[in-house]
């Protein structure tokens, strides 16, 4: 049994529109930022794995968030300020972040409360929170 030309063609059309579909999210203008998993930590806390995907046209040599933890009752467990600079232009990055003494099962939602620095490369600090796009792939959602 070979490989027939539809099938050539058909795997060819598929890898395009993965690349487009790719191309399309690097250009368009938002900065998407993902809880991608959480992880237990051994001792207690919880450790939460970020991407930041830049499809901005502008490097970010500062970034900043505040976030607020919230548990099981929807009640505000704590506040967390995590710093997750640089981010180039154009490109995804993986950035690791551990939430003390609390259980990931136990966080229900997490509120990106403000982003106090955006700073791009070699400008002013700015507004960015228009440009953000907030996703989860965890229980808890990350939110506005």
């Amino acid at each position: 049994m070979g490989i027939t030309v539809r099938q050539v063609f058909g795997a060819a059309i598929t890898a395009a529109s993965l690349l487009a579909g790719h191309q399309a999210a690097a250009d368009s203008g938002k900065l998407t930022i993902e809880i991608n998993k959480f992880e237990e930590i051994t001792g207690g806390g919880c450790r939460a794995y970020f991407l930041f995907r830049n499809g901005t046209p502008t490097s970010f040599e500062g970034f900043e968030m505040s976030l607020a933890i919230f548990d099981q009752k929807g009640v505000i467990d704590r506040l967390l300020s995590i710093d997750a600079a640089p981010l180039p232009v154009a490109r995804t990055t993986l950035k690791l972040f551990e939430i003390p003494q609390i259980a990931c099962a136990n966080i229900s939602q997490i509120l990106m409360d403000d982003v106090p620095v955006c700073k791009p490369q070699n400008g002013e600090n700015t507004d960015c929170y228009p440009m953000i796009d907030l996703s989860s792939k965890t229980t808890a959602p990350l939110v506005k």
